[in-house]
């Protein structure tokens, strides 16, 4: 038997259009966003709209070895997706959209492996519908008008020994875990330890999944607390009259 990688088998699968597959899954087509030909995004409002439906069973798979190349919870899912529906099933898969950091290390994607992944694999693993790129400038614009608000004269009091907020990159890049920023001179910044998560880390990637409206997503980001004052009171995105500029992105 040839053996073929992940990514032949995934470039030899024939990919049918996003709409057939949302079809098969009870999703109507004025519910998608669609991003091209084989991705989309579905309306939220789906859920308000089929309220009645009954409910569907939920397997939850976790806790797997993996393993050395990787494959563990994601290919065990999609394995087991597929075999359900062989059998006559209606089946979902849902699934984390990958970070990209690991993607280029050992581990690999997240896409699943063998005949037991999900297509497009390539755009999956990498930029998919840019989710990911959003939830990292909302988190860093929060950084920046936290740093803006220090720098220009600093009315909210905040110390900047206490700043719990971090910086965010989609990459496994060690180097900026910790790091001195605002150096330069006073037109740059006040100097202070700061450092980067990887964007999967931050906590606008728990408020986005956790919000049910626009509206709410907005009142959650306002809640975030980005450090302490010298006093010792805890200064929120909403102090900083951030949230509506980090819904926006």
């Amino acid at each position: 038997m040839e053996y073929k990688s992940d990514i032949e088998i995934a470039q030899a699968c024939t990919m049918e259009p996003i709409t057939a597959v949302a079809q098969r899954a009870g999703v109507d087509e004025a519910y998608l966003e669609q991003y091209g030909r084989y991705k989309a995004k579905v309306d939220y409002k789906l859920l308000k709209d089929k309220a009645d439906a009954p409910d569907g069973k939920l397997i939850l798979v976790t806790a797997i070895t993996p393993t050395p190349a990787g494959e563990g919870k994601t290919t065990t899912t999609i394995g087991l997706g597929d075999a359900l529906r062989r059998i006559g099933k209606n089946v979902v898969i849902a699934l984390r959209e990958p970070s990209l950091g690991p993607v280029f290390g050992i581990k690999g994607g997240a896409a699943g492996g063998g005949y037991a992944q999900v297509v497009p694999m390539e755009d999956i693993n990498l930029h998919f519908t840019g989710d990911f790129h959003a939830i990292g400038a909302a988190n860093n614009l929060l950084a920046a008008m936290l740093d803006n608000h220090i720098q220009q004269g600093n009315a909210l009091g905040i110390d900047p020994r206490r700043i719990t907020w971090r910086r965010a990159v989609d990459m496994n890049d060690r180097q900026l875990r910790n790091i001195v920023s605002g150096l330069g001179g006073k037109a740059n910044g006040v100097p202070r330890e700061d450092g980067f998560d990887i964007t999967v880390a931050s906590e606008i990637m728990a408020v986005l999944c956790l919000a049910g409206d626009v509206m709410d997503l907005k009142a959650k980001l306002a809640r975030i607390i980005v450090g302490y004052t010298y006093d010792g009171k805890p200064v929120t995105a909403g102090d900083l009259k951030a949230q509506g500029a980090m819904a926006a992105l």
